[in-house]
């Protein structure tokens, strides 16, 4: 039988704080929901719009700084699998199933400024990441010789 592949990349923005909780085990989890926006034209070429909720939950480490740095409206690029789980609901009696990301990888979009930081927290600026790249030669200070295959070393 052949193996399944189960993976999951999403970009979208927070719809709430995140959740954290501790289990009895002692071990941290996040819960949280991303809308997830999806345009295209219709038959007129007119511009339609869809949203997406996605919830999805990051244990561990991961999830203890999507909860301290990210917050209701920020963008958040998470990647994982998809992962449905099934129980008794209590007032009902009937069963109820979820399906979610569980988050195994994720990037912060943007650089937190535009008000959407917590509460208390102030920005710190980044530290640099060293010397500047030199930029790209421009079309005209390109050589236009044609290439001479001897020169080529392999």
């Amino acid at each position: 039988m052949a193996k399944g592949f189960n993976k999951v990349i999403l970009m979208g923005n927070l719809t709430r704080d995140p959740e954290v909780r501790t289990t009895s085990g002692g071990q941290s989890v996040a819960n949280f929901s991303l809308a997830v926006n999806r345009s295209w034209k219709d038959q007129n070429g007119q511009t339609q719009e869809v949203v997406s909720y996605i919830d999805c939950v990051a244990w561990g480490k991961a999830g203890e700084i999507i909860a301290q740095y990210l917050n209701k409206g920020r963008p958040v690029l998470v990647s994982g699998r998809l992962d449905q789980r099934s129980w008794e609901d209590k007032e009902t009696g009937g069963k109820r199933s979820k399906v979610e990301v569980v988050v195994e990888d994720f990037n912060f979009i943007d650089s937190g400024s535009g008000g959407n930081q917590k509460s208390g927290e102030s920005e710190t600026p980044r530290p640099s990441g060293g010397a500047k790249k030199p930029a790209a030669p421009v079309a005209e200070e390109i050589d236009d010789r044609p290439i001479d295959l001897s020169e080529i070393p392999f």
